[in-house]
């Protein structure tokens, strides 16, 4: 009989707490919801701000959905996947960060009724993905291309792109004054990919309308030595020599030692030294330069000498700041000054060093390349201005994604609505339960329009039966949520527009979000150590011959 009996199996670790079955994917779904509650309130243009306070004392007043999300800290594992679709739809396309949570939120709301009814989440996962496909499509159809259009007009219609996303933001007052210039500097890099061409500065103080955009580069005057203001602060036309070399005199690196002889060779030495600087600025000044920066440091000597001979110069210059000189000025970056020929030199129509705010900047304008531009952002407090930055983030994103793919779609809940109308339309067509699930999916995308109205104060019920009735008749497919009387607006002619690529990447994140999330039926948690002084007491005894204590009375560790 004892032979029958099978022994204990004992696959996991003591402690291990597991949690498996419809109640944990429940309990998922619930943990989501929670997360989007968190971020509910901030979608739109009526969107609430949220300010986050973290154990260092920082404070954070942001209503952008990603930093949020990222400032959270959120612990529950499913939870954390409604925080990475923020950061992919926040990279990728830049805007539509709360959107995308609470699309996943409400997929997996929709979704819960039928859990708990024992539908296989399998089937409902199928249903989604199907009825995510059909919406991407009708957006496609839906999308209106601003393609061939004269310049003057595509800037109109991008400054339109860049005014609906700025809206919703604490700079939402200004957005046409900050649209267009989000509009200019986009334009002005041309079709260079990379965002650190635009660069953002702070200075506090001034109102947001002292905010100005530089087209070239400015940056932060840098630390300078005795001989910097007698150097010329203003040039036409200057060649730019770049640099990323120290010229001052430095104490060898190597520790090199030098053994004398005779006293009086040491001054030969120190000429040497002397010689080799002089060397370097020589030649410097010969290349023509009129200005001359470097990543490294530049000396109260070198300082002096340039001012004497009525050249800028400016050390330890930001290495991004350099680049951005570099790409608008056609200079290339020199680790030595032998050979400088005039390849390697910039040139700008205009430099000089202006006043803004508390602050001195270095501003390079008028550059041939012309593929950088810096935003000079002004306001009161600092949390102010760090939220202006996040706010021409996002909208410098969408108008850079606007230009690749140029098309939009209305926005206000409307593109929405309308793909929601035809996949209810489409659900009526199939047999099964594939219908609920599709009809499910669809009542998902009402919670934007449903959520524009919560956020304005305005009855939900009311608009969203308007909005069906209007989408219903065929007519209104642009007809979206009009935040300023309460009502239902066209959209499109109110020029509330998003790029197409923001609504496909939010559906399709969303989708993909849910369906992983219903595909979880189990969640194994490891036990952690009862304390990091524990653990760090188990190594030390470890490390002194525990085992051998162990055998000699059982003092050592207790093991587990």
């Amino acid at each position: 009989m004892a032979s029958m009996l099978q022994p204990q199996i004992i696959l996991l670790k003591e402690g291990t707490d597991t949690a498996q079955g419809k109640g944990q994917l429940i309990s998922n779904i619930n943990a989501c919801t929670a997360v989007a509650d968190a971020v509910r309130t901030t979608l739109g243009p009526r969107g609430m701000d949220k300010l986050v306070h973290d154990e260092k004392g920082n404070t954070t007043i942001s209503n952008d959905g990603a930093t949020i999300m990222n400032l959270l800290d959120i612990v529950h594992p499913a939870a954390k996947i409604l925080a990475d679709i923020a950061r992919s739809q926040d990279s990728e396309v830049g805007d539509g960060t709360t959107t995308v949570v609470l699309l996943a939120a409400e997929f997996l709301k929709e979704a819960k009724p039928f859990v708990e009814d024992g539908v296989h989440p399998h089937n409902l996962i199928r249903s989604y993905r199907t009825a995510s496909t059909m919406a991407l499509k009708k957006i496609e159809e839906l999308a209106v291309s601003i393609e061939g259009k004269s310049l003057d007009e595509k800037k109109q219609l991008l400054s339109k792109c860049a005014a609906t996303t700025l809206s919703s933001k604490l700079i939402g007052g200004e957005k046409e004054f900050f649209a267009s210039m989000v509009v200019d500097a986009v334009i002005a890099i041309g079709n260079d990919d990379r965002l650190n061409l635009i660069g953002i500065k702070k200075v506090p103080g001034g109102t947001m309308r002292d905010s100005f955009l530089v087209k070239g580069v400015a940056f932060k005057k840098t630390f300078s030595y005795a001989g910097f203001e007698q150097q010329p602060k203003k040039f036409l036309s200057p060649k730019i020599l770049l640099l990323n070399i120290e010229l001052e005199l430095k104490s060898e690196k190597e520790n090199a030692e030098i053994r004398l002889s005779d006293p009086l060779q040491y001054q030969s030495i120190v000429d040497a030294e002397w010689n080799i600087i002089y060397d370097k600025l020589d030649k410097c000044v010969k290349s023509g330069a009129k200005i001359v920066l470097s990543r490294l440091a530049i000396g109260d000597l070198a300082t002096q000498y340039f001012a004497d001979r009525d050249i800028f110069c400016a050390g330890r210059v930001a290495e991004e700041d350099l680049k951005r000189v570099a790409a608008a000025t056609g200079a290339a970056v020199q680790t030595t000054v032998n050979n400088i020929i005039d390849e390697v030199l910039g040139s700008c129509e205009v430099f000089e060093e202006r006043q803004v705010g508390n602050e001195r900047f270095n501003i390079f304008s008028g550059c041939p390349s012309g593929q950088t531009a810096t935003i000079v952002l002004r306001g009161g407090a600092d949390q102010f201005i760090e939220e202006a930055e996040r706010s021409l983030h996002d909208a410098i994103m969408i108008v850079r994604r606007a230009m690749k793919n140029s098309t939009v779609v209305p926005g206000g809940g409307a593109i929405d609505m309308e793909i929601s109308k035809y996949l209810r339309q489409h659900a009526r067509t199939i047999a099964g339960k594939s219908q609920l699930f599709i009809n499910a999916f669809a009542k998902a995308l009402e919670v934007i329009p449903r959520q524009l109205c919560d956020n304005a104060g305005f009855d939900a019920t009311d608009v969203l039966n308007k909005l069906r009735q209007k989408h219903a008749s065929g007519e209104g497919a642009n007809y979206g949520v009009d935040i300023n009387t309460g009502g239902i607006a066209d959209s499109f002619a109110n020029f509330v527009w998003e790029p197409a690529v923001v609504k496909i990447n939010a559906i399709n994140a969303a989708t993909e979000a849910a369906c992983l999330i219903l595909s979880v039926d189990e969640t194994v948690k490891n036990p952690k150590s009862e304390s990091a002084q524990g653990e760090a007491a188990a190594n030390a005894m470890a490390g002194r011959g525990g085992p051998a204590m162990r055998g000699r009375g059982g003092r050592g560790m207790r093991r587990r």
